[in-house]
């Protein structure tokens, strides 16, 4: 496993953000191992069956499809990253028209230059 700088995590959150914001789901998905997993309170609520927790970038793939779909106004503003060299913490505010601001904390673990794991944590 080569070893990733702290700076080069932070690349990876950044283009994750700019993915995101924009609503890119494929250039969002390409930063993603093909069997990355992913954590969500929000994902628990929405489907409980996988007790927050998918596998997979098609589950990903349905889950952010669904996701920008229902909430086309949603938008990340990044507050801070903090990276070391296998995982970047990106605490953010999640802005929805009509919604209340959300503080919110997210780990992405990454190898080899791809998100295997992301948690999400809320406020």
């Amino acid at each position: 496993m080569e070893t990733i700088k702290s700076e080069e995590l932070k690349n990876i959150a950044n283009l994750w953000f700019k993915a995101f914001n924009e609503h890119n789901l494929e250039s969002l998905l390409e930063l993603y191992d093909d069997s990355a997993e992913h954590y969500s309170p929000k994902l628990k609520i929405r489907e409980p069956e996988t007790n927050g927790l998918i596998k997979g970038k098609n589950a990903l793939r349905t889950w952010w499809k669904d996701c920008f779909k229902r909430l086309p106004t949603l938008q990340y503003e990044v507050n801070r990253l903090t990276a070391d060299s296998e995982q970047v913490f990106m605490e953010y505010t999640r802005k929805v028209e009509g919604e209340e601001d959300m503080k919110v904390g997210e780990i992405l673990e990454i190898k080899d230059g791809k998100i295997i794991f992301s948690r999400v944590y809320h406020s």
